[in-house]
């Protein structure tokens, strides 16, 4: 009996489960889509392409969407059994809450042992493909990355220049200039055009343009000696439509997800981020330690020169400042103010430098904790939702969605509070990783400790027979009229 109990309790938990984690993953997904829509939009992309890509940037999704799934998951379960009396049979019949929870506790420690296999070495790796791919897709697709108003030299053979790009694409130019980058013993071209536009060409390999209302400046000089280049008269061609092609095969041709982007501390596993920590932790304290001698240095410049010296005779004790003339004193001090004044520029030149070390100290080491802490969060979810669902016994996707919002939020916000924290200095990454556990794990334990004591933690009933006495003080008992 107690087997098919066990069986009925995790078919039930994991209806609600891949329902809620289908919504949630796909709602992430689409906000990923959303942020990153115009990296991948307009760049001739195959359909396969785009969605490896998306499959490589919601990987990441699953850190968050899965103990969010666990919480609701388990409020949801739990409540429809309160709901509908089935958890009252169970205890009728002597099964405690604990054993009703063993087996989904299983379960979320599988899900958890899951996701920690899952960021350790799934998530890294689609890190790095997914970095790689949007690399080569910036730079296999040049025609959307000009910057108005500057040259540029994606195009290999040419630098251009656009005044304005308009259009949804970025397809609508005006003010173009484009020249060929030649020595002196080759042929010159340069085209200049009041407007251009780029439009598909039938061949990848090939960035078509179509410039308006232009002039194309030709020098052919190419195989000519040097009296008849002198000789060579100028050539303008007006044009009132002229279509370019341009060859970009050269950056066709390196290939998607060529693995060139390889020194990022997020395409590592937790043992592998242990060499980067440590890395990184000696080259800040060089850095550090060579800011902290050159501080030195500027303040007690002296010092290396005293301890060269050996002293011959008596000791005589240095003069004070009031003992100095007026006019030296006024050296001096100024002087001194000189220094200080130039100790504190070198001083807010560094703190920048130190902020930026201890920043990316701190990222590398979240980003290693968190990969373990995250896995943990999944246990703590379930306690608190196995317990909230007990508690209120209501199911559906009422109540207990919105105290999963409520618990998720305070997660959410204490994860993105701390990280900030950490990355200015005032809090240590290892802490910060696992505070919002070490604070929701209480949590989770007292609630437990109510589900288990059949608290009526949500009573409103009972919240105001605690106010009674006070509330009556308050209050004026108000006879009914007919007993006047």
């Amino acid at each position: 009996m107690i087997k098919k109990l066990d069986g009925y309790v995790i078919k039930t938990f994991f209806g609600p489960f891949l329902f809620i984690f289908s919504v949630l993953f796909f709602i992430f997904v689409v906000n990923i889509i959303w942020i990153r829509l115009a990296q991948f939009t307009g760049k001739g992309l195959s359909y396969w392409e785009i969605l490896k890509l998306l499959s490589y940037l919601s990987a990441n999704v699953v850190q968050l969407v899965l103990p969010l799934t666990i919480l609701l998951a388990s409020i949801m379960t739990f409540g429809d059994f309160g709901e509908r009396y089935e958890l009252a049979a169970m205890k009728a019949a002597g099964i405690s809450l604990t054993r009703i929870m063993l087996p989904l506790f299983g379960v979320a420690f599988i899900f958890s042992l899951f996701l920690f296999i899952f960021s350790n070495n799934v998530i890294p790796d689609f890190q790095r493909k997914a970095k790689n791919m949007l690399y080569n897709i910036a730079a296999t697709k040049p025609a959307l990355n000009f910057t108005p108003g500057q040259f540029i030299q994606q195009i290999p053979g040419y630098s251009v220049k656009f005044d304005k790009i308009s259009g949804e694409n970025g397809e609508n130019l005006e003010g173009v200039f484009i020249h060929k980058m030649a020595n002196s013993f080759e042929n010159q071209q340069s085209i200049v055009a009041e407007k251009g536009k780029f439009v598909p060409a039938t061949n990848r390999n090939f960035l078509k343009l179509v410039l308006f209302n232009g002039h194309i400046f030709e020098d052919n000089i190419s195989n000519s000696d040097y009296n008849q280049r002198l000789k060579q008269p100028d050539q303008a061609i007006k044009f009132d439509t002229l279509v370019s092609h341009f060859n970009i095969s050269d950056i066709i041709n390196k290939a998607l997800e060529s693995q060139k982007i390889t020194d990022d501390y997020s395409f590592q596993n937790f043992i592998e981020l242990n060499s980067t920590i440590e890395k990184a932790k000696k080259e800040n304290d060089n850095v550090i330690g060579n800011i902290s001698n050159e501080l030195i240095n500027q303040t007690n410049g002296f010092v290396s020169y005293i301890d060269k010296t050996k002293l011959k005779g008596k000791i005589v004790a240095a003069p004070t400042i009031e003992s100095l003339e007026q006019k030296k004193r006024e050296e001096l001090l100024y002087s001194a103010y000189n220094k200080i004044d130039g100790i504190k520029s070198l001083n807010t030149s560094k703190s920048s430098q130190i902020k930026e070390l201890h920043g990316y100290f701190s990222r590398v080491i979240l980003y290693q904790q968190r990969i373990f802490a995250y896995s943990v969060t999944c246990l703590i979810f379930f306690l608190i939702g196995a317990s909230l669902g007990s508690i209120i016994r209501k199911g559906g996707l009422g109540l207990p969605v919105v105290m999963a919002i409520v618990v998720f939020i305070i997660f959410y916000v204490m994860n993105l509070s701390v990280e900030n924290m950490a990355w200015s200095g005032k809090l240590d990454p290892y802490v910060a990783a696992w505070l919002p556990n070490m604070v929701l794990f209480p949590f989770g334990a007292w609630l437990t400790y109510k589900a288990l004591t059949d608290s009526q933690l949500f009573d409103i009933e009972k919240y105001k027979s605690l106010f009674k006495p006070i509330t009556d003080r308050f209050t004026k008992n108000k006879e009914h009229e007919r007993y006047r």
